[in-house]
């Protein structure tokens, strides 16, 4: 299997939050922060060419870790604006941030796993007026950190079984209709994780399985791997921050 990551943009991936002062503030507050909030990311995504925005809320958060979120720019400065701009007060003061810089990992290769692909209608709204924001019911995604236990590494991809599982993963995906599968790579490895992917469902029953096809031995032994369940967070308004 190919290796290859896509140099041509850099992405933030972003575990945030609010945390529990942010709960403690006035309603006018609230308002009055995510407006000036909403205000200069929307400045910072035209300036820096915000290529994607696209988050996910976790079925179960964790502690103040409640969505993931892709954030993609050409280039590693823009992404530093992005997360510079994103941490200023007052609505930063109120936000839990965990950032890593990624890189699009073995994209045309993914994207023939796909069997139903799905895509975000564009709304015609001006996204300097937040709507009210809620999760999409229609699909479900998992979110699956992993990385290869440092034995592993002295392994052939064979001998790791690591084609093989691959080919497990598959054909998974063509029996519950995999709606999308997206890997990234990050720049500097955590001690845990080196890599996420994002893999798309219509039910539960396919992201079930999916987790399932990942943890199967002999090649789940030699991963470290810890998944999340999530929902797309009001795609189409974030869409909507992208320019046309």
């Amino acid at each position: 299997m190919s290796d290859h990551s896509d140099p041509s943009s850099i992405v933030a991936l972003y575990k945030g939050g609010r945390l529990p002062t942010w709960h403690a503030l006035a309603p006018a507050e609230h308002e009055k922060y995510q407006q000036l909030h909403v205000d200069l990311m929307l400045d910072i995504a035209r300036r820096h060419q915000l290529m994607r925005l696209e988050g996910f809320r976790l079925l179960a958060p964790q502690e103040s870790y409640e969505r993931f979120w892709t954030i993609e720019f050409p280039t590693v400065d823009n992404a530093r604006a992005w997360i510079e701009a994103e941490m200023e007060p007052p609505y930063g003061r109120y936000g839990h941030y965990e950032y890593d810089l990624a890189t699009p990992h073995r994209v045309q290769e993914l994207n023939a796993w796909v069997v139903d692909p799905v895509t975000t209608p564009v709304l015609d709204a001006d996204p300097r007026q937040v709507p009210a924001l809620a999760v999409d019911p229609h699909s479900i995604v998992v979110l699956h950190f992993e990385r290869w236990r440092p034995e592993a590494m002295e392994l052939e991809p064979q001998e790791r079984s690591e084609i093989s599982g691959a080919e497990i993963a598959r054909d998974t995906a063509r029996q519950h209709g995999l709606m999308r599968l997206e890997c990234f790579a990050l720049l500097g490895p955590r001690t845990d994780w080196h890599r996420v992917w994002i893999g798309e469902f219509p039910q539960l029953a396919g992201a079930e399985a999916w987790i399932d096809a990942w943890v199967q031995q002999p090649h789940g032994h030699h991963l470290q791997q810890h998944f999340h369940l999530a929902r797309k967070w009001a795609p189409q308004y974030f869409a909507t921050w992208i320019s046309r």
